[in-house]
């Protein structure tokens, strides 16, 4: 690429440039989930990873709503979402956990409270000495 064309491509050209002196439009905002709650979500994440039940995610940052999906094939449907939204922080809470077919796990305040729906449950054994 020529200089010539480095800085037209820079300045937007190809897409839908600007005329001269007319500023971009500002950037939609975006939802999106903290490092904390990021940290919360991936330590689980990394859990269930290393127990081979899940194997890839996804972050999806929309403007109504953050998502953090779950699959165990990448080529599936996801298992769980994590979604965050914001309109329903005074309500039911921000965070709830959606299953494949679209239906709530739980719903709350506390992203760790409700991450608890996803925790692998230990099983009991009977053990005979």
């Amino acid at each position: 690429m020529s200089e010539a064309d480095d800085s037209a491509f820079h300045r937007g050209a190809g897409g839908n440039p600007l005329p001269q002196g007319q500023p971009a439009p500002p950037p939609k905002p975006v939802v999106a989930f903290n490092r904390r709650e990021l940290d919360t979500i991936l330590r689980l994440y990394g859990r269930m990873v290393a127990d081979g039940e899940w194997r890839d995610y996804a972050i999806d940052l929309l403007t109504d709503r953050a998502v953090f999906s779950v699959f165990r094939r990448s080529s599936e449907m996801p298992l769980y979402r994590v979604e965050k939204d914001p309109k329903l922080a005074k309500r039911q809470g921000a965070y709830s956990v959606v299953a494949t077919g679209g239906v709530i796990l739980k719903r709350g305040h506390d992203l760790a409270q409700v991450l608890k729906v996803l925790e692998k449950k230990k099983h009991l054994r009977v053990v005979r000495a």
